[in-house]
């Protein structure tokens, strides 16, 4: 090992915060052992990006490539953690490294919690996401969106399911349901460009007339919010469907309706009224109920991370601890916590969404891994050499323990042959480029029989 590598360092999850956390580590001389649960790399990165946006997923792929063919740097894909998969949290603690950096994500969903939730129909944005990005256990599943989809929100998720609606999926309409009014859209306008050529102007200046007096009295002017709200409506890409879209304001869901086979046929909403909080809007319900009918609903609610690893967790997140030790960035928001001891699990933490579900994308995720990597390395400046396991013991052990679970990881050479294979079938039955849906697929042509 290198002089500076006195340790090794475990890394659970391949996404931004991840691959941060072991590009920064690795260039530090330390080993890195990156544990991802899907084969391939990427997270967030290759799954929650739009598929179409080649010049961003190729740049943040040639990154990850890069880093993976450091010689310090160990990639095993295809390996879950937590109660049931694997390996356990226990069982990664145990292989003797000096530190293990939790960054697996917001694996679950939070509950959506309106009254026929569990219809036929009813979405959440995360899987959506997940499907048109081919994600495994997503990518090959059907999500019957019928021919009018109501979409939850007013942010860029909402904007990348209305996209793939509008011009792969090829719906009638796609309505954007919105708790306040056209002023508070979060989306950044330069993604509403891949839908906005399907847009029903004459619909949506029919919406802001509606609420012009609800926005009078807030200090906001109809006319002028239309204005920059369709103002936006420029360098449209090219129409591929004849599907609209239109955007409902000041409603809220409260209840999903359902027909007789327990499949979406609408929405109970409330309007609302806006009112000043500081500087900015709240939405507050008006006790007044309307009937909107729509084939199927697509929820974005939030992330929680998932419970079922193995770690102290707590209303949807691990737990970090509270004792803040001073340091920039400070220790305390990365180091695991055990609240029944009232102390920090020595030599693990936690990176990007695993501490703070849905906290930003691809840019946040990376300087959240960044911020980690500085705290481990202050971690690991106080471990004396040869105080844990060398990188060979560690991975003849890791070895040792994946063989006796029966499990099927994928390493560098493997992800040559995937994405040789892949390459054959650019072009067909995806947008971007092609992926494998499934990793029974996957593993069929990295290791055929073991499938």
């Amino acid at each position: 090992m290198r002089t500076q590598g006195k340790h090794v360092i475990i890394v659970a999850g391949a996404g931004p915060a991840g691959m941060a956390v072991a590009s920064s580590l690795s260039k530090a001389g330390h080993e890195v052992i990156i544990l991802n649960r899907d084969i391939k790399f990427g997270g967030l990165a290759e799954y929650g990006i739009f598929p179409s946006k080649l010049k961003l997923r190729g740049g943040l792929k040639k990154q990850y490539s890069e880093l993976i063919e450091r010689p310090n740097v160990h990639y095993f894909g295809n390996v879950s953690i937590g109660i049931g998969k694997d390996l356990t949290v226990e069982e990664v603690r145990t292989l003797g490294a000096s530190a293990v950096v939790f960054s697996i994500g917001a694996q679950g969903t939070k509950a959506i919690g309106v009254e026929g939730d569990s219809a036929n129909g009813v979405f959440h944005a995360k899987d959506v996401v997940y499907h048109f990005n081919r994600l495994p256990g997503f990518g090959d599943r059907p999500f019957d969106m019928g021919k009018h989809v109501a979409v939850i929100g007013a942010g860029d998720v909402m904007v990348d399911i209305a996209h793939w609606l509008v011009r792969y999926k090829k719906v009638e309409r796609v309505t954007a349901i919105v708790r306040r009014g056209p002023a508070e859209r979060k989306y950044n306008p330069k993604e509403i460009r891949a839908v906005c050529a399907n847009m029903d102007v004459d619909g949506i200046t029919k919406e802001v007339a509606r609420i012009k007096d609800r926005l009078a009295a807030v200090g906001q002017n109809a006319d002028d919010v239309l204005k920059g709200l369709t103002g936006e409506f420029t360098k449209c890409e090219p129409k591929v469907s004849d599907a609209s879209m239109g955007f409902k304001f000041l409603a809220s869901p409260k209840r999903i309706l359902v027909d007789g086979n327990n499949r979406v046929r609408g929405l109970e909403m409330e309007d609302n009224k806006l009112d000043p909080k500081g500087e900015d809007t709240v939405a507050v319900g008006l006790k007044q109920y309307y009937e909107f009918p729509c084939d199927s609903v697509v929820f974005a609610v939030g992330d929680k991370v998932d419970e079922t690893v193995g770690l102290p967790y707590k209303s949807g997140i691990f737990i970090t601890s509270p004792n803040k030790t001073g340091n920039d960035p400070d220790d305390a928001l990365f180091q695991a916590y055990d609240e029944t001891t009232h102390t920090i699990i020595d030599g693990v933490f936690l990176a990007g969404w695993a501490r703070k579900a849905s906290e930003g994308l691809v840019g946040i995720a990376k300087r959240d891994g960044d911020w980690c990597a500085e705290v481990v390395s202050r971690y690991l400046s106080t471990k004396s050499p040869g105080s844990h396991s060398d990188a060979k013991v560690v991975l003849d052990k890791l070895a040792a323990v994946l063989t006796a679970h029966k499990s099927h990881p994928v390493g560098l050479e493997g992800l040559r042959i995937l994405e040789s294979r892949e390459k054959t079938h650019w072009g067909e039955d995806c947008i971007g480029e092609f992926k494998y849906a499934s990793n029974q697929e996957m593993l069929g042509l990295i290791e055929p029989g073991k499938s």
